[in-house]
């Protein structure tokens, strides 16, 4: 049933409120929100009142979110564009559910409907779903090109089949039947099935290990991350804070520090005050809920939320406000208790938030807290301490959460409801620094260290200080110890559209400087001086980077190839980042936990929520537990899956391949395999094992190379074109040979199975006496057109040969679990072989009669194993070195030093002339698989000066682009 809503009609506004059932509403309508729960059915924005909202179907936070009322302006500008970026705390989104309302001075809460249906949020998050962002992967566009080969390559045969039968007088009817067949043969059609089978047995094996995901298709891309962005707070350090300590600040100076927990109490006085009143929590369900740093703040003052009733407030009248007050264990405080008239919420792009609030019987006072650097340029200069900054870097290089705490009075007679936030947060008064302990998760340290092992980058990106984010990326293993850490700060110089950086070690104090405006050589020199300096990492603000896009484009590729933390960012910034990773060629993961994260989750290639919440649909991965552990698991599966789709892509591509080429062998002698014989091949061979082989499960080790991401490489060109002529070779030998042995006979299908020392004079004679009594019921069965020596040797062999095809291509190690773990397939490969060779052996005139097979010697028979074996063991041989070269380049190892760096240099200055807007965006990442791939790497790079360091791995990409592009410096 839907929901009954009381709403104000948009078009007819004079005829007051009606009760409506919610599918009629229409934007411009007017809602009144009840008191209890309510659960919304359109998204809407609040004009009067508040609403305290759980939002955790939308963004995968329980923590409930505080709804205020849109501010009034004075200007003409469109709501949405004055609110910027805050205008989310403004609108209560489809699907949200509110828990509790507070009537303001202005009566009952009151939204108007924005949006309806599938325009809302919820409606874009079903959207999303039912309609994900298509991918730009390299291995379905390359399944798209080899399927159309396989296309023109059927059309060959459709070309050879209407030569062949139209010159041999067949009818034109059955010319184009055995024309359409060909195409059937070619192009595998269970090849889309055999694919998605690999992919639904990887995301059962995810699911047993608590990994959801609701877009299948990116798990072949997890395959292939080489970066992964990570939240800070509740990511790889652990979701709740620890109160350690309170630095107040009095009279411009710092006073001796409080630590927690105390013997002695915190004394009562504004530092106090702020602490019990500068947050967003709410009592729910008897407990209270909330940030979990609000949380341990206001659990330290023993205090208690008085949530149940309305309170008079002088020269507003009676309205709903939260009252906290003392506790049983708190001290004794000269007042009855404090009330929260009014919250500005906190705001990501703000980094702060504040809160109106009054004593009983007292005056207004305004408390903020947020980061400390903005907080402190919102107060007045005389009362921040000189040491402000010497004392917050002391505390944030050890890692710790800052934050620091604010106040003013307000002036009396002032209705709240016309004050502005930046009226409010203006002119006040620097109270202190709040010093919460954020440890780092147990599995952070270990699970960083093997990304690191197996070369996948890591990266904080975190809405914290830059300090507190260096430290923890240091005691998490991201940066090295005997790495530098250079700060690259950005600003936008007043009054002019230009604007500086500034490169700062944080060891040193050295900095180097230049402008925007300067000579762009210049310019380059001084950037090359100040990063030639071995292994560092850089690390910035969310600020500098928006500045760096936009004033220093050119830096940005080096300076992503190099940036290790970047903090301060918002949620935009996030997203913007991690699309700038994805220009340069990363397979970016993202893992978080927060709202905050959402809209890079969804952006990178791979987004992985560590929300238990049902709001993780907005991520295509979810992890049950709350660690970054399920990353490398994610990987590790993912490399096992794109693996998988290519062994199940070059087995389809061989057997229709093998069974293609079987069937023009026999049109030559205008002849076929027969009904049996493709329904055997097709169902009992390949549709059996197009469902087994993917239950190889994944290596548990992860390697420090990748597995190919295209097709159209190489090494995967050439195992598939080698197993062809493998094939074909046996095919036509067998064809060929059979021909040529002395029991052949084109016409008499049962010569062979006669006395061979003299069936040519005893034939008739042996014949009309129904030698054994075994063949004159087979000489009396009518020959349906297919039986013949060429249709046995080559369906056989054809058969056989599908069965070794799998064998081969069913990798193991590095990505999977060898192929003897996967029982099943192993004994389903045997089942097969006993099958296939009992129909090689056996002689059962009616099981040869429906199979249309016909009895060969069995000399001849066991010369067909003979072959058979011989092709296992070539392509036993060749199929590992290929993989070899994929690993290592050895093919490219062994070119000469001297046509090598001719060809590097070639590029280097290609890049030059041509003015690229990425500079070297070839040449770095293509000197890291160099560096990794030749013994005289360390020349390359002497000779251009780059290190391996984080550039980006694409090792097979790379190899295989060395290889064309060497090959014609080489010629």
């Amino acid at each position: 049933m839907p929901n009954l809503v009381v709403v104000s009609p948009a078009m007819n506004r004079m005829s007051g409120f009606q009760e409506l059932e919610s599918h009629h509403l229409v934007p411009g309508d007017m809602l009144v929100l009840k008191e209890g729960k309510t659960l919304l059915p359109c998204d809407a924005i609040l004009i009067s009142g508040q609403c305290i909202v759980n939002e955790s179907m939308l963004t995968g936070e329980s923590i409930p979110v505080t709804k205020t009322p849109l501010p009034q302006a004075d200007n003409f500008k469109p709501w949405r564009m004055h609110c910027a970026e805050d205008y989310k705390k403004h609108v209560l989104f489809c699907g949200t559910e509110v828990i509790q309302t507070k009537a303001d001075d202005r009566g009952a809460v009151k939204a108007v409907v924005l949006r309806t249906g599938f325009n809302t949020a919820k409606g874009d998050l079903v959207r999303s779903i039912l309609y994900p962002k298509p991918m730009n992967f390299k291995l379905y566009r390359d399944a798209f090109r080899f399927l159309m080969c396989l296309v023109a390559f059927a059309a060959i045969g459709m070309i050879y089949t209407v030569c062949v039968f139209a010159l041999n007088g067949e009818e034109a009817g059955e010319v184009v039947k055995k024309a359409l067949d060909v195409i059937t043969i070619a192009v595998p059609p269970a090849l889309p099935a055999a694919l998605t089978t690999g992919i639904i047995y990887t995301q059962r094996r995810l699911k047993k290990k608590g990994i959801f995901c609701i877009s299948p298709q990116r798990i072949n891309m997890c395959g292939q991350l080489n970066l992964i962005c990570f939240d800070k707070t509740g990511t790889l350090t652990e979701d709740g804070l620890d109160l350690w300590g309170l630095l107040p600040s009095e009279r411009n100076c710092f006073q001796d520090i409080h630590s927690f927990p105390a013997d002695r109490s915190l004394p009562w006085g504004p530092v106090f005050r702020a602490m019990a009143v500068c947050h967003s929590l709410i009592v729910w369900q008897g407990k209270i809920q909330g940030d979990p740093l609000d949380v341990k703040m206001f659990e330290a003052t023993n205090w208690v939320i008085d949530d149940s009733s309305g309170h008079q407030i002088e020269g507003q009248g009676s309205t709903h406000a939260t009252v906290v007050r003392p506790g049983p264990k708190a001290s004794s405080v000269p007042v009855e208790g404090v009330t929260i008239l009014h919250q500005f919420p906190f705001s990501s792009a703000l980094q702060r938030m504040s809160v109106i609030a009054q004593e009983i019987g007292g005056e207004q006072q305004v408390f903020t807290k947020g980061a400390p650097e903005m907080v402190a340029m919102l107060c007045r200069a005389e009362t921040v301490p000189s040491n402000f900054e010497s004392e917050l870097l002391l505390y944030t290089a050890q890692g710790f959460r800052v934050i620091g705490l604010a106040c003013k009075s307000l002036q009396a007679g002032k209705q709240l409801t016309d004050l502005t936030r930046e009226e409010v947060e203006s002119d006040l008064t620097f109270l202190g620094l709040l010093i919460m302990e954020n440890r780092l998760k147990r599995e952070t340290k270990p699970v960083l260290e093997e990304l690191s092992a197996a070369r996948i980058r890591s990266v904080m990106v975190t809405g914290d200080n830059i300090q507190t984010a260096v430290t923890v990326a240091k005691n998490a293993g991201m940066i090295s110890p005997t790495n530098r850490v250079i700060l690259v700060e950005a600003n936008q110089i007043p009054g002019s559209f230009s604007a500086s950086i500034t490169w700062k070690p944080l060891e040193e104090n050295k900095t180097e400087y230049y402008r925007s405006l300067e000579d762009d050589s210049q310019t380059k020199r001084r950037t090359r001086l100040a990063l030639e300096s071995g292994q560092y990492h850089f690390a910035m603000t969310g600020k500098s980077y928006q500045i760096v896009a936009q004033h220093f484009r050119h830096l940005l590729p080096k300076l992503l190839l190099n940036g290790t933390v970047f903090a301060r960012m918002s949620p935009g910034q996030k997203s913007s980042l991690v699309e700038e990773f994805q220009k340069l060629d990363y397979f970016v993961g993202m893992c978080g936990d927060g709202a905050n994260d959402c809209g890079a989750l969804k952006v990178a290639h791979a987004g992985i929520s560590l929300s238990e919440q049902e709001a993780s649909v907005a991520s295509p991965f979810t992890s049950r537990t709350p660690s970054i552990a399920c990353v490398p698991e994610l990987i590790r599966e993912g490399r096992a899956a794109l693996v998988t789709s290519f062994c199940m892509f070059k087995y389809m591509a061989l057997y229709s391949t093998i069974q293609y080429l079987g069937v023009l062998l026999l049109y030559w002698q205008l002849n076929s395999f027969g009904n049996y014989q493709f329904l055997f091949q097709d169902l009992a061979i390949t549709t059996v094992i197009g469902v087994t082989m993917s239950f190889t499960g994944a290596y548990p080790k992860l390697v420090p190379y990748r597995p190919p991401s295209q097709l159209v490489s190489p090494p995967l060109l050439l195992s598939v074109v080698l197993n062809i002529l493998f094939s074909l070779s046996m095919q036509i030998f067998g064809f060929l040979v059979v021909q040529e042995q002395p029991w052949y006979s084109k016409t008499d299908i049962h010569s062979a199975c006669l006395s061979m020392n003299n069936h040519m004079e005893n034939y008739s004679s042996v014949s009309s006496l129904g030698l054994h009594g075994m063949r004159d019921g087979a000489l009396e069965q009518t020959d349906n057109g297919y039986k013949s020596y060429e249709n046995t040797t080559v369906w056989l062999l054809s058969t056989i040969n599908c069965l070794i095809v799998a064998l081969v291509f069913s990798k193991g190690k590095p990505f999977r679990q060898p192929i003897y773990t996967n029982y099943v397939f192993i004994l389903v490969l045997i089942g097969q072989l006993g099958i296939c060779l009992f129909l090689v052996f056996a002689d059962i005139d009616d099981l040869y009669s429906k199979m249309d097979l016909v009895c060969t010697p069995t000399m001849w028979r066991t010369s067909m194993v003979i072959m058979l074996a011989v092709t296992l063991a070539v392509s036993f041989l060749v199929e590992p070195r290929l993989g070899i070269c994929i690993k290592t380049g050895t093919i490219a190892a062994t070119l000469p030093t001297s046509p090598l760096l001719s060809f590097l240099k070639a590029i280097h200055l290609n890049d030059k002339i041509k003015g690229n807007a990425r500079p070297n965006h070839l040449f770095f990442p293509l000197v890291s698989g160099m560096y990794q791939a030749l013994p005289q790497a360390r020349e390359i790079q002497a000779a251009f000066g780059v290190s391996y360091s984080d550039a980006v791995d694409c090792q097979e990409e790379l190899v295989t682009v060395f290889w064309w592009r060497a090959l014609v410096e080489l010629v």
